[in-house]
């Protein structure tokens, strides 16, 4: 039976294992460019030993930025400061994902000039996001209510996301990501509870997810199926999100992604963010609608990797916190070391303090 030390044949590439990175915004960027440093180099690079990094969130264009220090992948100089970061990763036998991220309605006027961020509809809803203050430091604000997105606009936005991908292309990516999950615009189109549109994005199952999957389409025109994966989180109750019939979405979402022949579909269980925990019986459902790659990320111990694989509702499981207190995790995961403890109140912005100064274990 598959266990996390074991390889994982991906439609592109072999893993060397099944202990992949989950993404997780650390909000390091160099500013005011959101450009990639060689600290986020160095942070990559000691977590090499997963089977595949997923990068953090990575704003497609400007307007896809809602958080302090978040890196782009909209221009030539966040393009090369990534390429140092996959060339070095690479040279440490990893592999990378980029992370293809738009936010929506989380953001704030502060970090687009005085401009609402954008959503599939202008409701207010509760959510914040973290901006510089006065003093320099982070601070949480209420993210305002978003304007809409006219229908005629959508098609730049999907051209960003192909941009995005000849970019990630460029700094030397193994595979890109699109988050549709956790919140953020794709969810926003998905979700009931964010979309009250009266057009063809709006309404039944298949307008909602309309837009999703045309920027779906996009990502794998701008390179293929094999090297694209997308990640979904049903059932979240999180960033305004009260995502109560996502479960009838992300089947819908899954096969179509099954359709297209996706490399892999990642799903953010919802309990690792306040959600209810997933029943078995969605496991069983989401597995008949996609026969590829599942990677499970949430709230996972060594016994819930080992059951979820066992009975191969998932191939691979993506380890958040743990990954940011323990760079060589996949080590520890197959000898039983224990863990380093999580400094919580570094884990965003700052410097290498709580992000690249946790010990790996010797010898």
């Amino acid at each position: 039976m598959p266990n996390l030390t074991h390889q994982l044949a991906l439609p592109a590439f072999t893993t060397r294992n099944r202990v992949f990175m989950a993404p997780m915004t650390r909000m390091r960027a160099a500013q005011p460019d959101d450009v990639p440093t060689d600290l986020m180099r160095e942070y990559y690079t000691q977590r090499a030993g997963a089977g595949l990094i997923v990068t953090e969130g990575t704003q497609i264009s400007p307007e896809g930025k809602g958080y302090h220090a978040t890196p782009g992948i909209h221009s030539e100089e966040q393009v090369a400061g990534w390429r140092r970061i996959t060339d070095a990763v690479h040279g440490a036998g990893g592999r990378i994902a980029l992370q293809l991220w738009h936010v929506g309605r989380i953001t704030h006027p502060a970090v687009h000039g005085g401009e609402p961020g954008v959503s599939a509809s202008a409701l207010p809803f509760k959510g914040t996001t973290r901006i510089q203050g006065p003093d320099g430091n982070l601070m949480s604000v209420d993210a305002p209510t978003p304007r809409a997105l006219a229908a005629d606009e959508l098609p730049r936005v999907v051209d960003d996301f192909r941009r995005a991908t000849v970019n990630a292309r460029a700094a030397g990516f193994d595979m890109v990501e699109i988050h549709g999950a956790n919140g953020y615009l794709l969810q926003q189109f998905m979700s009931t509870s964010s979309n009250h549109r009266e057009d063809q994005y709006g309404g039944n199952l298949d307008d909602r997810a309309r837009f999703p999957l045309e920027v779906v389409d996009a990502v794998v025109d701008a390179w293929d199926p094999a090297h694209v994966g997308m990640r979904i989180s049903p059932l979240i109750k999180a960033r305004g999100l009260d995502d109560s019939d996502g479960l009838e979405m992300g089947l819908h979402i899954a096969s179509a992604l099954n359709r297209r022949e996706l490399g892999y579909l990642h799903l953010a269980e919802p309990d690792w963010d306040g959600g209810p925990e997933l029943d078995d019986d969605f496991r069983i459902k989401l597995r008949e609608a996609f026969d590829g790659v599942i990677i499970a990320a949430g709230n996972y111990t060594p016994d819930k990797s080992a059951r979820i694989l066992r009975a191969g509702w998932a191939d691979a499981i993506a380890f958040g916190r743990p990954f940011i207190a323990n760079p060589d995790l996949p080590r520890r995961l197959a000898d039983g070391s224990p863990f380093n403890e999580l400094r919580a109140e570094v884990i965003s912005g700052g410097d290498a303090t709580g992000y690249t100064d946790y010990p790996a274990l010797i010898g």
